[in-house]
């Protein structure tokens, strides 16, 4: 059984080839032959035959030909130019007050507004790094940033707060088997002690 999806890989013979298989049946439509002869004729599915059964029927044998290779919509370069002067604006230009960061979401959502088309998270890094944008990674310490409170907090501050652990605790988890060096001495009744069976 052979399959005919719409676009994706095929070259112009073979969307040729796949466009005379459909005309051929919109012909057989035209002489009433049922969906199952008309299957085993072309070699294709059943419910092939009946979507296109249904297309001829809404728009003729036109609603089967082909509309040639199916592409997912891609920027160019103009396009991107202008997604560029975009982004160079800034975020707050397109109402993101909170932050002055350009996000892989943020740049997407951008491209929806500006082009009305969509791309994946991963799709918009492709863009961005085969147009020579990279991440960029904050390079400047906080202003705010005060290194001799901090060191006062770790070494102060911190041993405060949190309580030092222990290093060696005797016991076990086990009723039956103590853990040697568990601090029970020999003579003490119960399993491991010097009384009871031996």
């Amino acid at each position: 059984m052979a399959r005919y999806p719409q676009g994706g890989g095929m070259t112009d013979a073979g969307r040729e080839r796949r466009e005379q298989v459909r005309m051929q049946a919109t012909q057989w439509f035209g002489e009433g032959r049922p969906n199952a002869w008309i299957a085993a004729q072309l070699r294709v599915g059943l419910r092939q035959v009946e979507k296109w059964r249904q297309a001829w029927r809404q728009g003729g044998p036109e609603a089967l030909r082909s509309k040639g290779p199916h592409r997912r919509a891609r920027l160019d370069q103009a396009a991107f130019a202008r997604l560029e002067a975009e982004l160079n604006r800034g975020p707050a230009a397109h109402g993101y007050a909170d932050d002055q960061r350009w996000t892989l979401g943020r740049i997407a959502q951008l491209i929806t507004s500006l082009f009305g088309i969509e791309y994946t998270l991963p799709g918009v890094s492709l863009l961005l790094r085969r147009n020579g944008w990279s991440v960029q990674v904050p390079g400047r310490r906080a202003i705010e940033r005060d290194d001799q409170a901090i060191e006062v907090w770790k070494t102060q501050v911190w041993p405060q707060v949190e309580p030092p652990r222990a290093t060696w605790a005797p016991g076990s988890a086990s009723t039956t088997r103590q853990v040697k060096g568990s601090g029970r001495p020999a003579d003490a009744p119960g399993p491991g002690g010097g009384t009871g069976r031996r």
